[in-house]
Parts: C-alpha cells; sequence; structure tokens
C-alpha cells in the first residue's frame, strides 16, 4: 500500500488518542448528566471517533506546504477538477489491457475506493451514534466534503498562500457515496450500542456509588481548581491591559489570590452553603451528601433516616480535603513564606490528595475521608427526591 495512505492512519491513532484523552472528561461529565451513568460502549465508540476525526484531517489536509511564494511558484495548483465522474475516464486509461486483478489493485481504481471508505465511518457515526435519520447522514457527508474540497481549493483559506490539492468535484461524489453506504450498513456495524435515547430514559434511576464515580467526581473538582484560575488570571491580566497599566511581575493578587486562594473557595467551599453540599464534580456524578436525622420524626420512625446536613456539617465535609488541599496550596506559593515552609506545604498537599484518593477505597460505601470524619454518607442524589428523606438502610 503506498506511504502516503498509511501515515495519515498512524497520525489519526496518536493524534486521536491525545484528543480522546484531553476531551475524556468532558465526555464523561455529558454522559453522567445526559443519560445518568456512563456507558462504557458509548465511550469506545468516543474513542473511534476521536481516532477517525483525526485521520480524516490527515488524509484530506495534511501535510500542510510551507506556502512560501517559491514553493507556490513551483507547485500551487491553479484549478479545480469540476468534470463530474471524470475518474472513470482514468481508470479506462490507466488500467487498459489489464487482467481484473491487476486493474482492482491500480492506483486509480484503489483511489476512487479509498474515497468510498473514507467516509463510510461518518455515515455510520452519524446514522447510529448521534442517532439521526438517513437524510441527514448522506447530507452531513456531502457538506463535509465539501468543506474539504474547499479548504484544499483555497489553501485552508488563505493560511496557505496557494491551492496545495486539487480540489475535485468527483471526491464530494465519492465521499458521499460512502456516508450513504455508512448509513445503511449502521444498524449492523453498531448493533451492540445502546441508543441514546434508551439511556435517557433510565437518567432518573438511582444508581450504586462506585469507586469510579468517586474518583471522577474528584477528577472534576481537581479539573475546575486548576482551569479557574486561567480565567482569573487571564481576566485580570486583560483587564490591566487595557487600562494600560503594566504586568508586574510577582504579582501577589494574581499568583495568590487569583491564583489559588479565590478557586479554592469558589471549587471547595462554595458547594458547602447549598442545601446538599455537594461539590460541583458531585452533582455532575449525581453524588450527594447526607446526614442521619437526629430530630422528632426520626426518633419516631424507629430507623435512621438521612437528610441535608447543617451549614457546620457541610463545612466541615468540604475543608477536611479540599479546603485543606487548597490551603496548603495557597501556601505554597506565598513567596514571603520561608522555603522550608513551602516546600512542607507543597508535600502535605499532595499528601491530602493521596489520602483523598486512596481513602475511598478504604471507607464504607466509598464515602472516602471528608465523608468519614464528618459522619456524612455518600448517596445518588436521585435517592434522596425533593421533601423526602432516604431510608439508611435503602442508599
Amino acid at each position: 500500500m503506498p506511504q502516503q495512505w498509511t501515515w495519515p492512519a498512524y497520525v489519526g491513532v496518536f493524534g486521536g488518542a491525545v484528543l480522546f484523552a484531553v476531551f475524556f472528561l468532558p465526555i464523561v461529565l455529558v454522559q453522567s448528566r445526559r443519560y445518568g451513568r456512563l456507558s462504557g460502549r458509548r465511550l469506545l465508540v468516543s474513542a473511534g471517533l476521536a481516532v477517525y476525526g483525526v485521520a480524516l484531517v490527515a488524509y484530506t489536509l495534511l501535510p500542510l506546504p510551507s506556502g512560501a511564494a517559491g514553493w507556490c511558484a513551483q507547485h500551487g495548483i491553479d484549478a479545480a477538477q469540476l468534470r463530474p465522474l471524470a475518474f472513470v475516464d482514468d481508470i479506462r486509461r490507466e488500467t487498459a489491457g489489464l487482467g481484473l486483478t491487476q486493474t482492482l489493485r491500480s492506483r486509480s481504481v484503489l483511489q476512487v475506493v479509498f474515497n468510498v471508505l473514507l467516509f463510510v465511518p461518518w455515515g455510520v457515526a452519524v446514522r447510529r451514534f448521534f442517532d439521526r435519520g438517513a437524510f441527514v447522514t448522506v447530507v452531513s457527508g456531502f457538506a463535509v466534503s465539501v468543506l474539504v474540497e474547499v479548504t484544499q481549493y483555497t489553501g485552508v483559506f488563505g493560511l496557505v498562500g496557494c491551492s496545495y490539492r486539487i480540489a475535485d468535484v468527483d471526491d464530494v461524489l465519492t465521499n458521499t457515496l460512502g456516508a450513504a453506504v455508512g448509513a445503511l450498513v449502521a444498524p449492523l456495524v453498531l448493533v451492540w450500542l445502546p441508543r441514546s435515547a434508551d439511556l435517557v430514559r433510565e437518567r432518573g434511576r438511582p444508581r450504586p456509588v462506585t469507586v469510579w464515580r468517586r474518583w471522577t467526581g474528584m477528577a472534576v473538582d481537581w479539573f475546575l481548581f486548576a482551569a479557574v484560575p486561567l480565567v482569573l488570571v487571564l481576566t485580570y491580566r486583560a483587564g490591566l491591559l487595557a487600562l494600560g497599566h503594566p504586568l508586574p511581575d510577582g504579582d501577589v493578587l494574581s499568583d495568590v489570590v487569583l491564583g489559588t486562594a479565590v478557586p479554592g473557595l469558589l471549587v471547595f467551599v462554595l458547594p458547602a452553603f447549598t442545601r446538599s453540599g455537594a461539590s460541583f464534580g458531585q452533582r455532575a456524578l449525581w453524588l450527594r451528601p447526607a446526614w442521619p436525622e437526629r430530630g422528632r420524626s426520626a426518633r419516631a420512625s424507629g430507623r435512621s433516616r438521612l437528610g441535608d446536613g447543617t451549614l457546620a456539617q457541610r463545612l466541615g465535609r468540604a475543608c477536611v480535603t479540599g479546603g485543606a488541599y487548597a490551603a496548603l496550596s495557597t501556601v505554597e506559593v506565598v513567596d514571603a513564606l520561608p522555603d522550608a515552609v513551602q516546600d512542607l506545604a507543597g508535600t502535605a498537599s499532595l499528601l491530602v490528595l493521596l489520602v483523598a484518593f486512596f481513602g475511598v477505597l478504604a471507607t464504607e460505601g466509598r464515602r472516602g475521608v471528608s465523608f468519614a470524619l464528618s459522619g456524612a454518607t455518600l448517596v445518588d442524589s436521585r435517592a434522596v427526591r425533593s421533601g423526602e428523606r432516604a431510608d439508611v438502610r435503602k442508599v
């Protein structure tokens, strides 16, 4: 097989793996909120789509030339191929006098077959993964193919100084055919994939609290703690530049207050002031803390029931690990403190993370350290309906 047809596949596998890793957490969050749980099979298809998307770009647009005037003068393409079915004449001309096997293996035939196959995954994905009709699937394949050809013809819309690939109307025809084939075979190829509508119908059903749900929720909180400072600091510095002020070196407001202290309050402490006291990550995974009720109704029922904790209980739970980690991270970046203190704070913050992570495995009900020390129980938020209380024996 020609090398120019194989190297984009390697790019697709490597680049797709990186792309899927980058978007893994958002995909998990979307699945959790939309379906009420994670679907491993849909995650697997999402990974395949990431590989396919990168490979599609690599096959159709890469490698990008420099676009220098000298290169464009020597290699630039002046016109597009606008005659439909011109590939038929190309096949006849290149395979004249060849046997069937040689004809099928000729470059002109393989090129057409490859262009069809390139968009079969598109048709399969749109038809079955995104649950769109056959008409929408084919039209979307046509639109994407046209976009690719226009991108090639315009030199990536002017980023390259000239057209570096032939924009071919036959590519649009064969790509669209591939999307149609994909739409046709999609129900067979992805028969094992659960439908989105079926998963949505079970969205409100409570599910067991698992280690992976706990760890994913913790990862969401940690990601927010790392991402919020970027937004705050960039906004602050953009405001300084807009007002004509220079960017200060070693800015305490930027590095300490906006970099760790405020994000820690927003991500770990602020949720404790809500009724449930659940962190953003816990909410994303349908989790929440609950405390045993000690009032008259609980004593009258003769059984321990769970409900909303007091503000002190919610703050205590939030500060045991998340708040402690944020506080130690803040101390670590205060340059006015001795280096030994900063290093000790950095080490302690890492220990807090490890304790929180492995504490999920070591505690009953996957509560973790913060729940265990604050006397809270971790429940699926759907098990505690508005105006109701959950029975300990049922969660």
